[in-house]
């Protein structure tokens, strides 16, 4: 008996966070142009069908660069997605026959997260809109994107958990204790103190403090502090044991 062998094409899709002025984690969305598709339904995560030509990491990389004008982005593969129904709604069809110029009835798309400073101007060069969403603020998207943002949650928690230094891709060069805590704690699961954050990562050698200090604030000015890289690989330590 022959196999029933799937006839499939393949994507990239990426979860791309940062976080706010506010301390508020955030992905990039942008615009999906459909005729007679709600408002709501019109963001979705960039992403891209592979090239015949591609690696599927250079894939991504190019679907980051359009999307962001940065060519070089810190980018980690999580999850492939190949449920036969996740693009088989009517809309969801519609949209690929209009963006690909072809029919396609299956698609599978290998996921990526990547990280960017929120205060980074976004060039880019593809999409006439791209916004930043407050995490707990997405809207309801097409194909299964909505679950793939919750995964890559998942996944960027393991992620800080195994290279704490990753987190300060989202920070500013220079932070505030509280950004720090309130960034962790959104990534996190783990809970802790503020007080006790603010007493274990003073042994830190890699987070430096600097002699500046907030400005223009109505509570108290807090200190900033930076990263240190090239300490942080000598030490190789993990923020909270």
């Amino acid at each position: 008996m022959v196999p029933d062998f799937i006839h499939t094409y393949v994507s990239v899709d990426c979860v791309v966070f940062g976080f706010d002025h506010e301390n508020r984690l955030n992905i990039l969305l942008v615009q999906r142009y459909l005729d007679d598709v709600p408002t709501e339904r019109q963001r979705r995560l960039p992403g891209s069908l592979i090239l015949s030509d591609e690696d599927v990491d250079d894939a991504a990389q190019r679907v980051l660069h359009e999307l962001t004008g940065i060519k070089k982005m810190i980018l980690k593969q999580f999850k492939c997605f190949a449920d036969p129904l996740r693009a088989s709604s009517k809309d969801d069809m519609k949209w690929m026959e209009k963006e690909y110029k072809q029919h396609i009835d299956r698609i599978i798309t290998v996921a990526y997260l990547s990280l960017c400073k929120i205060d980074h101007k976004i060039n880019c060069t593809k999409y006439d809109t791209v916004d930043w969403y407050p995490i707990d603020e997405v809207p309801l998207l097409p194909f299964d994107h909505n679950k793939i943002i919750s995964e890559s949650l998942s996944e960027i928690r393991k992620w800080i958990e195994s290279d704490f230094s990753i987190i300060f891709e989202l920070l500013p060069k220079r932070f505030t204790i509280r950004q720090l805590y309130q960034l962790y704690n959104a990534l996190s699961k783990k809970r802790i103190d503020i007080k006790n954050f603010h007493k274990k990562i003073s042994s830190f050698s890699y987070i430096i403090p600097l002699e500046e200090t907030q400005t223009n604030v109505s509570h108290r000015a807090a200190r900033y502090y930076r990263f240190d890289a090239k300490i942080f690989k000598k030490n190789n330590t993990k923020l909270i044991k």
